[in-house]
Order: structure tokens, then C-alpha cells, then sequence
């Protein structure tokens, strides 16, 4: 009896080991990237004009554009994957997707799950309210219900800033967020630079910028130690940042110019040690 019980603890543990260091489903080097000819992108798909599904059910975006660049780069397709906020660090780390082009704002808490590559894009992080109610500082939100994408850059943000005045209410995904704001769930929301001409097409004249939080940049993300992936990504992104193609991308979507990218972020290696 001992020894059967003893086997059976043995066994159990023999499984868990296993498990702990079984390949992630689907995970792929670069170099095998390169040979089944495919890329899987992770994506946002409702968050224009950074990652969407548009008319014609075809991804979409600025996100989209950059990672076909990458694709053509690497000479392999690109298959989308469209992922919810929440999801999208998940998804990566389980091996469901190999790179991240999804907004992907660049943090310190982020880059211990997963490596981030240089910067690509920039973004301001904001609350968003109505014209009709009062909100320059902080303080003038006390008691209000603010909405936010769960996990999201601005609901670190919002959090941060008013999380002990306001009350922070996380919905699924950007376009929930917006939705909980226009049929009145939440007073306001925290949403990057492009809530205000989503709010506007949906209720001309109503909301507006109230208080900005922080300027953000966002990378490409890929595994941890994932060292050749990483070197990828940052190449091609120095290659589109001297010869014209991110500016042109930027200049499509956003209608800005190329943004100045910092050559470091505290506590966010843009490379794999």
C-alpha cells in the first residue's frame, strides 16, 4: 500500500514536471516562422484606427499595415489574430500567436511578461467626458464612474490618477468602453487619442477631452528570450523608421507626422539580454 501510494505521488510529480516544461502549443522560432511561411499577428480588431475589421471583414489599421511590412520584410504572409486587450499578452505567451502589433503600450509591469521592441508608435492616454460637465484636474471627478478597457494602458492610467476618487468600472474591450459611456453606464472613460473621433461619429458635439494622463509609446511584443524574434523587430523597425514607410503609415491612419522616439523607457528593454 505505501509503495502504490508512493508511485502514484511519484507519478503525479513526473506529470507535473513534465508540464512545467512542455513547449508552449504552437510556438514558433523565427526560423520556423520563416519555413512554414506564415506569421500569426496578434491584433486588435475593434479599435480604429489602430486594429479593426473593416466592411469587407478584412483586418485593418495601423497595426495591420506595420505588421504586413514585417511580413513582407521576413517573406512570409501574415495571419491575423484579433484579440481583446485582456487577451492579447495571453495569447502571446501561450504561444496562440508569435508577434504582438495590437497598441501595445510599452510599461514596466508589461515587460516582465513579455519583450518588447523598440517603439513603433506614440500615443495620449486621456479622460474623456461630456462638454456639459466640469473636469480639469483630478479632483473634479470625485464620485464619478469612469470606464476603461480592463488591462489596458489607460486603465493603469485612470487607475494611477483618480482610482482613489472615482469609481473604475473595466469593461471587455475599447468599443464596450465607448459604448458604456454613450447610453450613460459611466460618466466618462480613459481612451487613447482616437476615443474622441469614435465619440464624436457616434454623438456629434457632445464629448470632449478632459484631462490628459500621459503620452505613451507602443512596441512590438514577442516572448520572453526570444532573442532572434526580438533582433527581427527591431531591425525591421529601424529600417521603416530612415526609409520613409512608418511615416507614411503614421501619416494614413493618424494624419501626423512621424512622432521622436525615445531611445529608452525606464524599466522597458527594447532588447533581450
Amino acid at each position: 500500500m505505501f509503495n502504490l501510494k508512493r508511485r502514484s505521488l511519484m507519478t503525479a510529480a513526473a506529470l507535473l514536471l513534465a508540464g512545467a516544461f512542455a513547449p508552449m502549443a504552437n510556438a514558433a522560432t523565427l526560423q520556423e516562422i520563416k519555413d512554414r511561411g506564415k506569421i500569426i499577428v496578434g491584433i486588435q480588431g475593434d479599435n480604429a484606427p489602430w486594429g479593426f475589421v473593416n466592411s469587407s471583414g478584412v483586418q485593418d489599421g495601423f497595426d495591420a499595415d506595420v505588421a504586413h511590412l514585417f511580413g513582407k520584410e521576413l517573406g512570409v504572409e501574415v495571419e491575423f489574430q484579433p484579440l481583446a486587450v485582456a487577451n492579447r499578452i495571453p495569447a502571446l505567451t501561450t504561444g496562440k500567436v508569435d508577434i504582438l502589433f495590437a497598441t501595445m503600450a510599452m510599461t514596466p509591469e508589461r515587460a516582465k511578461s513579455i519583450q518588447y521592441s523598440k517603439p513603433y508608435a506614440a500615443n495620449t492616454l486621456s479622460l474623456y467626458g461630456a462638454k456639459a460637465d466640469t473636469a480639469k484636474v483630478a479632483a473634479d471627478v470625485s464620485g464619478w464612474e469612469i470606464g476603461v478597457p480592463k488591462s489596458s494602458a489607460q486603465d493603469k492610467a485612470v487607475t494611477e490618477a483618480v482610482g482613489s476618487l472615482a469609481t473604475v468600472r473595466r469593461f471587455d474591450d475599447d468599443a464596450a468602453t465607448i459604448q458604456a459611456l454613450l447610453s450613460g453606464q459611466v460618466r466618462a472613460v480613459g481612451g487613447n487619442r482616437f476615443y474622441m473621433k469614435r465619440l464624436d461619429a457616434a454623438s456629434p458635439g457632445t464629448y470632449e477631452v478632459k484631462i490628459d494622463f500621459l503620452n505613451a509609446y507602443n512596441g512590438a511584443g514577442t516572448r520572453l528570450g526570444e532573442k532572434d524574434l526580438n533582433e527581427a523587430a527591431n531591425a525591421f523597425i529601424d529600417k521603416i523608421k530612415q526609409n520613409g514607410e512608418l511615416a507614411a503609415v503614421t501619416r494614413k491612419w493618424m494624419a501626423i507626422d512621424l512622432p521622436t522616439f525615445p531611445d529608452s523607457l525606464p524599466g522597458v528593454p527594447f532588447t533581450v539580454n
